[in-house]
């Protein structure tokens, strides 16, 4: 295995297959551009658990993915995909970085969903940009963008029920996309999803059950996403 890259939260490993990849989920976290680190012993566990049962509800749901298998514990077979360099944020409600921009109160829920685009770039910290930037910087075409609002929409709709019947609200979440390495044409979903990149909320005491508990320090980091685990297992088992 050859290691191909390392971001904050996972790695990526060469395979025999060139058209598949080895992702490593790590128990690393950072928050605030990195400036806030920490490790949780079961983190890279229960994100690569959640992420794996998300991606195979949204395979089934007809949401094309990179997801191919999970190896282990915290390991999975991706397709290698060229991830776009733009990533998309879905807002449902008021909170994160929305509200320093806007000043509105957190928990607001909006009229309909809020997409919001950002440049992948650690070194100048994901800003968000527009698609007249993302046209200026030839980051996607006017058609792979409309491509992406379209999907995007489309994940929110089939998350935002599948966390609804566990007692989670969706409040926002990232998603990256690319296109397959062995069909250039087609676009997927990639990376991950789990509490690490969305905002989970119990819809009965309104407990943030993500990565907020350690950005804010509020504690049972671990403890909030081994019940979101918990929930969504159960949920799948119950069909």
């Amino acid at each position: 295995m050859q290691p191909i890259y390392e971001g904050k939260a996972k790695r990526l490993w060469g395979t025999d297959d060139a058209t598949t990849l080895r992702m490593e989920f790590k128990n690393d976290a950072t928050a605030f551009n990195g400036e806030k680190k920490a490790s949780f012993e079961s983190k890279g566990r229960l994100n690569n658990a959640i992420s794996t049962l998300i991606y195979k509800y949204l395979e089934r749901s007809g949401i094309p993915t990179h997801f191919v298998r999970q190896i282990d514990e915290t390991n999975v077979e991706v397709k290698r995909v060229d991830i776009l360099m733009v990533e998309v944020i879905i807002r449902n409600v008021a909170a994160g970085s929305f509200l320093k921009r806007t000043g509105m109160e957190e928990g607001r829920t909006f009229s309909a969903p809020i997409i919001e685009f950002s440049y992948k770039s650690d070194e100048l910290g994901d800003p968000l940009i527009n698609d007249d930037y993302i046209r200026e910087m030839s980051l996607a075409t006017p058609e792979d963008l409309a491509f992406l609002r379209e999907s995007a929409l489309k994940v929110n709709t089939i998350l935002s029920s599948f966390f609804a019947e566990v007692g989670l609200k969706l409040v926002d979440f990232k998603l990256e996309f690319g296109r397959l390495v062995s069909d250039p044409s087609q676009i997927v979903l990639a990376d991950e999803i789990s509490p690490d990149g969305c905002r989970l909320w119990d819809l009965k005491t309104g407990e943030k059950m993500d990565k907020d508990r350690f950005r804010r320090d509020l504690g049972n980091v671990m403890e909030a996403y081994e019940e979101v685990l918990k929930r969504l297992t159960a949920r799948l088992e119950s069909n």
